[in-house]
């Protein structure tokens, strides 16, 4: 009997046989034969179709006023992720120098590119602006003056948005939350730092305004949270017009959508999430007798979070009595906080799964952890796992896709894992993975300079 697993977690795709897990048509124990273990699993028919339902999405809601969906680097990126992105219509956005390398090794259409981030260097936004990125979304008042200059030298006129920070509690763990007013990220509107930013810009023949921006944190659920920044951001465009006599034609209402980790989360649909904006922001812009301006949203964990998976093998298996006189079961994969350090950082919740085979035995308390030489390298802190998982055994961590590969280091010098792409019952590595040759290669043996005063 095959069955199909539960798809907010799940890759569309995967379905179960005998207790053997399929992925794109391929088991993972295949995969585990083919490529080893750790490795993270990606579906490729997955990842587009999400794509694809947030470009429709927003198509449909916003219509003529619909800009860009900017697929988010940062969940993760790689040269085959950034082609998948432009086949699926979307624009990219990146945050640092290197997604933006990764991004030009793709040949990814400069026009349909964003760049941001909160500390930007010379040489990045000099990259971005010899590439011709299509937008650049600032961040303080000294990087005003510091793309306007670069800008001016180079001859061009960039395309900038300022991101705002619009007082927005987004109820979600405080390291990604970034709305509220003591963050690094933004002109705060509630102080006039927005206002100062806009007056600033102005002044800049090489800066050409076209709007604003927020992102108000990650992994929200609240609707209503999206729905009060957007409503901030409009009255900014009023003051604006005000002020100018002109309107700023772009809003980018940034992302952060959730997705589901375990089966008790219930995240909204693309459609449901972009019509209910769709309602506020035209009422907004009715009430202060304004154009609905382009709009532009940045789903990346929503797309790539639930398309991938992380394939474990086991290693060894302890009981151990506790203080209560209960007992848990720990069972140590081969990976852990290299592969995934959400759990670590953000007491982050995953679910897990045998799936190498059926078991009839009895659930007991276990707690998933890795390999490292801290006491916090958790996978799962609490699963009910059958009580004859032995070493060799898979398991597997579903949604995975955003961070995991992202934030993957090399602690306790572990080499990162591939990334598997699967589909339609064929499976190639698309990143591979690192060896100890490579962790090696940065070694020098450079004799000392004196370094004068």
């Amino acid at each position: 009997m095959t069955t199909k697993f539960n798809p907010k977690i799940w890759p569309s795709t995967t379905t179960e046989n005998s207790g053997v897990i399929s992925v794109g048509g391929c088991s993972l124990t295949s995969i585990a034969r083919e490529f080893g273990t750790p490795a993270f699993v990606l579906d490729e028919a997955d990842f587009k179709l999400r794509a694809q339902q947030w470009k429709s999405a927003l198509d449909k809601n916003f219509g003529a006023n619909a800009g860009t969906a900017y697929y988010a680097a940062k969940a993760f990126i790689s040269k085959e992720i950034a082609h998948w992105v432009e086949q699926s219509g979307l624009g990219l956005d990146v945050c640092t120098g290197g997604e933006l390398a990764v991004a030009k090794a793709a040949k990814f259409p400069a026009d349909r590119m964003e760049l941001h981030g909160n500390n930007k260097s010379e040489t990045e936004i000099a990259d971005a602006i010899d590439y011709r990125v299509g937008t650049i979304v600032i961040d303080s008042l000294q990087e005003i003056e510091r793309v306007a200059k670069i800008a001016h030298n180079k001859g061009v006129v960039q395309k900038v948005l300022l991101r705002l920070t619009p007082g927005v509690d987004a109820h979600t763990h405080e390291a990604i939350s970034t709305a509220h007013e003591d963050v690094k990220f933004g002109f705060s509107i509630a102080s006039g730092a927005a206002w100062d930013a806009v007056l600033s810009t102005s002044k800049h023949e090489s800066l050409s305004l076209q709007g604003f921006h927020a992102h108000i944190g990650s992994q929200i659920f609240v609707a209503n949270a999206f729905e009060t920044s957007a409503g901030r951001l409009i009255e900014m465009l009023a003051k604006y017009k005000t002020q100018f006599g002109s309107e700023l034609p772009e809003l980018d209402l940034g992302g952060g959508y959730g997705i589901a980790y375990v089966d008790t989360d219930n995240p909204n649909d693309p459609n449901s999430i972009l019509e209910n904006l769709s309602a506020t922001v035209t009422a907004e812009c009715h009430k202060h007798n304004l154009a609905v301006p382009k709009i532009s949203i940045e789903p990346g964990r929503a797309i790539v979070g639930p398309a991938m998976i992380t394939l474990y093998e086991v290693g060894t298996t302890k009981e151990v009595v506790l203080e209560d006189g209960s007992k848990r079961w720990y069972v140590s994969v081969d990976g852990g906080m290299s592969d995934n350090l959400r759990t670590a950082l953000y007491d982050a919740v995953y679910s897990i799964n045998l799936v190498n085979r059926t078991s009839s035995a009895q659930l007991i308390r276990a707690r998933v952890v890795g390999k490292h030489c801290e006491t916090g390298d958790i996978v799962i802190h609490d699963v009910r796992l059958p009580s004859d998982i032995v070493p060799g055994d898979l398991l597997a961590t579903p949604a995975t896709g955003a961070y995991g590969r992202s934030m993957a280091n090399n602690y306790n010098h572990m080499v990162r894992p591939p990334v598997i792409s699967v589909l339609n019952q064929t499976a190639r590595t698309i990143i591979r993975r690192e060896s100890y040759a490579d962790l090696l290669a940065l070694e020098v043996d450079e004799p000392p300079r004196k370094i004068s005063e």
